[in-house]
């Protein structure tokens, strides 16, 4: 166990955000749909799980949770980005430099990725709080897709959290912290499958968190100075039900303190679920208050925060928090987690292969969404060309980069093809009007045909264009999102 003091310093913790996909999966539709063979499943069936589209995965969550970070006028531009998974897309590509691309940030940007266990948001949270110097952006996100039928499958949800760390006004310090390593397997996936195998509840809650979380929980309310009845907020994911009063009274910590983890309105997001409980935390607690984060896997993390006088205190819920859409069908759920394989016909027949040299060349006007705007007239267009668009102007070579994915824009055509393949039909597409007076041709994402109208203003949104199934390569491009209120 190796203890971790913190610093009395202004680094900490400066900004947060947190995703949710729009799709909120109803537990009770995946139970009845197991009730033949499981039915001990209902027990789990109540509220809904996030739920991801079939277009997002854990680096456009991580990009989405990234851009509501860092959105902010006086939040400082990060000279490090880890993303922190169990899901990553890729292997052997760094996912963490497709999500800094997306972000718009300097190629100067040390990236990582950072994996292999639960504890990979938190661990990485701790060093980033140790450090010096840096401003770090930290991103855990999460795409699980555990086997139908079983339990994983009702608990688990999809989603991201991102907090910005660095020198500044912080929102909360760190006081103390403590890491515990352990090859205690509670669960393991293999790589390359989906679908955790998990051991008997009982032993874990017995000999995992009851004997493993006290001792490293101690260590950090020690290296703190703080006692366990002055925590004011006690965060701690628990795929096992009971098991937070059960630590919470062993470490002396009141339980009145315990944060609920989200299990009826997200699921547990796996290495983003510490990191979004503390986000919710964070949005909702005053100055002053002390906030115990505990993350068990392979062992454990445990960190003692203090908040600042930036603290709101607010009583209301995070945005990102809304309730979504209700999804009630699993079979569309099941597709989208390719563990159901459809007849879609001649039509989904096509070789999606990607010319690398080529999106190398695109890569800023691609995943960036870089246009351009004329230095002579002020122009801007998308994509970029050696000549403005401007017929008045026509000025040769005088465009500069110019990002388009946080720009205000509205509808201005659109159509619904429900001959084209997509993976959830209909194609939507049509033209997007941006303020600056940009126009776009762009599919349109997270909504039904009725929510398309012309004048809809949009979100750009950063998603899966298509998947070459073929060579396990997958393509990212910008997607507009229409405005819609909580529920629709």
């Amino acid at each position: 166990m190796n203890p971790n003091n913190g610093a009395a310093t202004n680094r900490g913790i400066l900004a947060v955000g947190a995703y949710l996909p729009r799709l909120r999966l109803d537990r009770k539709s995946v139970a009845a749909g197991h009730r033949w063979m499981a039915p001990g499943l209902r027990g789990l069936a109540q509220g809904v799980r996030s739920m991801a589209n079939w277009d997002e995965d854990a680096i456009t969550m991580a990009v989405e949770a990234g851009r509501r970070t860092l959105g902010g006028a006086q939040t400082p531009a990060p000279q490090t980005l880890t993303l922190a998974s169990t899901t990553l897309p890729f292997a052997d590509r760094l996912n963490a430099a497709v999500v800094a691309s997306a972000l718009g940030l300097p190629k100067t940007l040390s990236a990582t990725d950072s994996g292999g266990s639960l504890r990979a948001g938190s661990s990485a949270l701790i060093r980033a709080l140790q450090g010096s110097g840096n401003t770090e952006l930290l991103i855990a996100s999460e795409r699980r897709i555990p086997r139908p039928a079983s339990t994983a499958e009702l608990m688990a949800g999809d989603g991201a959290a991102a907090l910005l760390v660095g020198e500044g006004e912080p929102i909360a310090r760190l006081l103390g912290a403590a890491s515990l390593t352990a090859d205690f397997i509670d669960h393991f996936r293999e790589a390359g499958r989906d679908g955790d195998y998990g051991w008997e509840e009982r032993w874990v809650r017995d000999e995992g968190f009851s004997k493993l979380v006290p001792p490293a929980v101690k260590q950090a309310l020690d290296a703190a100075g703080v006692g366990a009845d002055r925590i004011d907020h006690f965060v701690m994911p628990e795929r096992l039900r009971r098991v937070g009063p059960l630590v919470a009274k062993k470490v002396g910590v009141r339980s009145e303190t315990i944060v609920d983890t989200l299990f009826e309105r997200s699921g547990d997001t796996g290495a983003a679920h510490p990191l979004m409980m503390l986000a919710r935390t964070l949005a909702k607690a005053g100055p002053s208050e002390k906030i115990l984060v505990v993350q068990f896997g392979s062992g454990c993390d445990a960190l003692v925060l203090e908040t600042t006088e930036q603290a709101s205190g607010s009583d209301a819920e995070p945005a990102w928090l809304d309730d979504g859409q209700i999804e009630t069908n699993y079979l569309k759920y099941l597709s989208f987690t390719g563990q159901l394989d459809l007849e879609w016909g001649m039509r989904a027949e096509m070789d999606n292969k990607t010319a690398l040299s080529a999106a190398w060349r695109a890569e800023e006007t691609v995943q960036g969404f870089s246009g351009g705007r004329c230095g002579e007239c002020g122009t801007v267009q998308f994509p970029a060309s050696r000549i403005c668009v401007n017929p008045a102007c026509c000025a040769v070579d005088t465009q500069q980069p110019y990002r388009l994915a946080d720009e205000p824009a509205k509808i201005r055509s659109f159509t619904c093809d429900w001959l084209s393949y997509k993976p959830c039909p209909p194609f939507m597409f049509g033209h997007v009007e941006f303020d600056n007076a940009a126009r776009v041709l762009m599919e349109f994402a997270d909504c039904d045909p009725g929510d398309l109208a012309v004048g809809v203003p949009l979100d750009m949104v950063f998603r899966i264009k298509d998947l070459d199934a073929m060579r396990g390569f997958r393509r990212y491009f910008w997607k507009a999102k229409p405005q819609l209120k909580a529920g629709e």
